[in-house]
């Protein structure tokens, strides 16, 4: 196993680079049948989500494999590689499944325990067995962290250590205030119709909104939206799919908008903001920005990596990725809040400027980012954590285990072959056997193979699931001398299995 991660997330990099370098899904697609297409690696899979761009891969050169995958993430993330760079971090082998799997259980989040990461690692694992860029490491990797994520939120209550995006920013939107009671009786538009919308206009309904309207570019699926919001049992909100054309009548009613679209460019400009408010960008009253510090990460050679003449340098050693980060976070407007804005979209869908419209209070990705710094951690995150360490271990056993059994396979298909040339070699030098004979011969024959076969394949088996066991199957193969096509043979057979990967 030669598992390799390149990213960057909220912890490693500003939202504002985040921002620049997110990928839209046909980039992706590209993104990884361009990684496939590179000599270092031979699988393939990504993670985009609003607050990560990871590039996973099966390679066979640390330094080349990591030259080569930030190149790729800078050439299809439009930042370029000097930029880019200092905010990559790189995880290999066990520290790269200990990596996703933390992530699969909420603990990388930017609100610690969410649940919805789940969800879109099954998108990633989905999009490389679609696009056949995942074989057996990352189709085992990821259908693994998606259960490990699972029995972390059954076994643990790490959902009380925080909650969805959507929830988080409502309770930033309340200002302290509790949500339910904030926006009770509310009219709310959600703009998008994805998982993420879908999620914040059933959170707004069970908070009590009295009215939702949902617009999309495709009528179609804000109307699905609409559809499930009336059918659930649990609310008694009305609810009503509009044009997107129509958004800013929209927002003349509204009082709270929540957008997550996967828009390139704005969806909400100041300008269209203010026209709804009727007021103008800038009325209100200028106050100083408040500029944060956060430090730089305590394990530096964990968060970004220097590529240099295609080597992978610590950034421990690159001097200014090491210091802290400062994040200018912008004023809000004064007094009474009549239209609340959430926005959940990387890139964002409205204008940071709408800060300064007088009425206008903006949560985003970035004010998210802040506020989550300072929440809260329940102490059932370490029993995750354990969960966590407990499962690579078992993980990595598993694999090393899974790379010595095409060979064992190879021992015993060779050894079935030397007792068939037996007994057909026996047949004609002693034809008078009648078919009892025969059968107890060749019956006893095989006995003895397979209880000289069995010590030292289950042996190795064992021996091969310890750390530094990798080299039992070559002295195996070197042992036993077995054809390296065969084996090679055995794996493609099961690399092929139509039920391989499938949960």
């Amino acid at each position: 196993m030669s598992l390799l991660v390149v990213g960057l997330s909220h912890r490693s990099a500003p939202v504002s680079v985040l921002e620049r370098a997110s990928l839209a899904a046909e980039t992706q697609a590209k993104l990884l049948q361009d990684t496939l297409a590179a000599e270092p690696a031979t699988e393939a899979a990504v993670l985009a989500t609003c607050n990560r761009i990871e590039l996973y891969a099966d390679v066979d050169k640390f330094h080349a494999g990591v030259a080569e995958l930030s190149t790729l993430l800078a050439q299809h993330s439009g930042v370029g590689l000097e930029e880019l760079t200092p905010y990559l971090y790189v995880h290999y082998e066990d520290r790269a499944v200990h990596h996703l799997f933390s992530v699969a259980c909420g603990l990388d989040s930017m609100v610690v325990g969410e649940g919805q990461i789940l969800g879109q690692i099954k998108d990633a694992l989905a999009r490389g067995q679609e696009l056949h860029t995942a074989g057996r490491l990352l189709n085992d990797l990821f259908q693994q962290a998606l259960r490990v994520g699972k029995r972390a939120h059954s076994e643990t209550g790490i959902d009380r250590a925080g909650q969805s995006l959507v929830t988080f920013g409502l309770q930033q939107l309340a200002a302290g205030a509790d949500p339910a009671l904030w926006a009770g009786g509310k009219r709310a538009l959600v703009i998008g119709a994805g998982s993420m919308s879908s999620l914040a206009a059933a959170t707004l309904a069970r908070t009590g909104v009295a009215e939702i309207a949902v617009a999309n570019r495709t009528r179609s699926r804000a109307d699905r939206l609409v559809e499930i919001l009336q059918q659930g049992d649990d609310t008694a909100v009305r609810a009503r799919a509009v044009e997107m054309s129509a958004v800013g009548d929209e927002l003349t009613r509204a009082d709270i908008v929540v957008s997550c679209t996967g828009s390139t460019g704005l969806v909400l400009t100041a300008d269209a903001l203010a026209d709804a408010l009727g007021t103008v960008p800038g009325d209100a009253p200028e106050e100083p920005a408040v500029t944060a510090v956060t430090p730089a990460p305590d394990d530096v050679d964990q968060h970004a990596a220097w590529v240099e003449n295609g080597s992978a340098v610590s950034a421990a050693h690159a001097g200014p990725a090491t210091a802290p980060r400062r994040v200018t976070v912008p004023a809000q407007s004064t007094g009474p809040v009549r239209l609340a804005l959430l926005d959940l979209a990387m890139p964002r869908d409205i204008d940071g400027a709408a800060h300064r419209i007088d009425g206008v209070r903006l949560v985003d990705i970035e004010s998210l980012a802040e506020a989550s710094a300072d929440a809260p951690m329940a102490a059932d995150v370490d029993r995750v954590r354990t969960i966590v360490s407990d499962e690579v271990a078992a993980f990595g056993a598993a694999q090393r285990a899974a790379h010595v059994a095409p060979t064992v396979v190879a021992l015993r298909t060779m050894a079935a072959g030397v007792v068939a040339g037996e007994i057909a070699r026996l047949d004609g030098r002693l034809p008078d056997l009648d078919e009892k004979q025969r059968a107890e011969i060749t019956q006893t024959v095989r006995r003895v193979v397979d209880k000289l076969l069995h010590a030292p394949t289950v042996r190795v088996k064992q021996l091969a699931s310890e750390p530094g066991g990798a080299g039992y199957a070559d002295a195996l193969r070197e042992l036993f001398d077995l054809d390296p096509q065969t084996v090679a043979a055995v794996s493609r057979a099961d690399l092929n299995d139509p039920n391989r990967g499938r949960s």
